[in-house]
């Protein structure tokens, strides 16, 4: 293919790091974040040097009751505009957009007038004709582009194949690997990676990845997939992010030979911000019942409910799994 495949020690300044503690911790707490909060993770993120961060979702109000959510569910560009102004820095601001969960053609306005740089189209691997047209149409008004599709640890090969083929010839500029039940690992996520590259390397495109910690892998898989060639890595600050999260952003920096990258402004975000959460009793983080789940290829959203009924009969949780398996 033509790549060469990067070593631990790899100097690798083609690594965009994405930033997505709004979007995937809004799934934890339903976007309610003070303001405080979003003005110093952007500081922070900045002075980290972080290439993008994903404000949350441009999801349509609707379907969604505005009550039940926070802002960063809905992503106002005068909202995001409060926190960054003219973004006169090097970080660019993305948010995620939901196949079928956004009303793109009226919510989604011109770059021009927008603080917005990057729109992240999500999908399943069977609504793909609509993620592509979500991706010409946010193309069009002059959006950066990525597709995330999710789930692909439920695909067969033939239907990722096809998928892949139909995005490398889309306008969208990356195409992401998603573990969403963290249920892959590293032999998997490098059999993958060099798939989606492939296309990718036959369309000019780049590749990412999002990953899950239910195995206790989101960072050996991105690190992984980083080795193979894959140069938009996804991560959270301390993990936050839904059941049990995401790659930690202080530990992906820490781990990064690029320069541009520090990590103390974020140890001093989550001093102030992340330790008071968690001790209001905000709940995230690797846990048996998501390891369970990912164990076994499942949505996690029985192990979230679990969680929130405050159950401990671990066994009983799997067999239950495994009636549904």
């Amino acid at each position: 293919m033509g790549r060469k495949e990067r070593t631990l020690m790899s100097y690798t300044p083609e690594i965009k790091v994405m930033d997505c503690t709004l979007r995937d911790g809004g799934l934890v707490n339903n976007f309610f974040f003070d303001d405080e909060f979003v003005k110093d993770l952007y500081e922070a993120n900045i002075r980290s040097g972080v290439d993008y961060m994903e404000f949350g979702y441009k999801a349509s109000k609707e379907l969604f009751d505005v009550k039940k959510f926070g802002k960063w569910k809905f992503c106002d560009d005068k909202d995001i505009r409060a926190v960054v102004g003219d973004n006169k820095t090097d970080m660019k601001i993305s948010v995620m957009a939901d196949v079928g969960r956004c009303d793109f053609k009226k919510d989604i306005i011109n770059k021009k007038d927008s603080p917005i740089d990057l729109y992240r189209i999500a999908t399943y691997i069977n609504t793909i004709p609509a993620a592509v047209e979500m991706i010409e149409d946010c193309a069009k008004k002059g959006y950066e582009t990525t597709v995330n599709i999710m789930a692909i640890s439920k695909s067969n090969e033939l239907d990722i194949d096809a998928a892949l083929e139909l995005l490398g010839q889309s306008s969208v500029g990356c195409i992401y690997l998603v573990d969403s039940y963290g249920s892959l690992y590293p032999e998997q996520v490098s059999r993958l990676s060099d798939k989606y590259l492939e296309v990718a390397d036959k369309y000019g495109k780049k590749v990412g990845i999002h990953a899950h910690n239910n195995q206790q892998l989101a960072f050996a898989n991105t690190i992984e997939a980083l080795r193979r060639g894959v140069s938009y890595l996804d991560a959270t600050v301390s993990s936050l992010g839904r059941g049990c999260g995401n790659c930690p952003s202080e530990l992906l920096l820490g781990f990064l030979k690029n320069p541009k990258y520090r990590i103390n402004p974020l140890l001093k975000f989550i001093e102030k911000h992340i330790v008071p959460m968690k001790e209001s009793g905000v709940v995230w983080g690797y846990d048996v019942p998501y390891l369970l789940t990912g164990i076994l290829n499942q949505h996690p959203k029985t192990a979230i409910q679990f969680t929130r009924d405050g159950r401990k009969d671990y066994n009983d949780f799997y067999l239950e799994l495994l009636d549904n398996f």
